[in-house]
């Protein structure tokens, strides 16, 4: 099963008036789940009342711990350069596995379909496929680190 279909099952979820959706193929089983709280809330709930407003107070200052930075990607103003996306959240892997070479490096060139990363969740490792022709220009992800959903994973200069 690919990103296309798992794509699918996702919108097949939110559209249909589900809140589960599991399918087993090729020994390999692929979970989808809405939240409940939001797919069938009842309409008899009483109002809130409206929050108090108070003064801001002056908060102490906290203790800094060490925290991955998160991603940071200037602004590119060049139209030939599209981002990949993480299409879930996850850990992001370069390779299959510790011993294999990386998928993609800076200057590799990728077409449509080209495995170019794993994200890994829930234990279930996804290949994260290019849907565009073009040369990876930026890797922007570390590897062994967690993405968001929406994060830019590489930039590729178009063809």
């Amino acid at each position: 099963m690919n990103l296309k279909d798992v794509k699918k099952l996702i919108k097949l979820v939110e559209d249909a008036n589900i809140t589960a959706l599991s399918i087993e193929e090729d020994g390999k089983k692929i979970e989808v789940k809405k939240d409940s709280i939001h797919a069938s809330a009842p309409s008899y709930l009483a109002p809130q009342p409206a929050p108090v407003m108070t003064a801001p107070v002056a908060a102490a200052p906290l203790a800094e711990t060490p925290q991955a930075a998160p991603a940071s990607v200037e602004p590119v103003n060049d139209s030939n350069l599209v981002a990949i996306k993480s299409p879930m959240v996850g850990t992001f892997y370069a390779s299959s596995s510790p011993e294999t070479p990386v998928y993609v490096k800076e200057g590799s060139s990728v077409k449509e379909g080209d495995v170019v990363c794993m994200v890994e969740a829930m234990k279930l490792f996804n290949e994260i496929e290019s849907e565009v022709l073009g040369t990876i220009e930026k890797i922007l992800v570390e590897n062994a680190s967690p993405v968001e959903y929406g994060q830019d994973l590489y930039l590729v200069r178009l063809s």
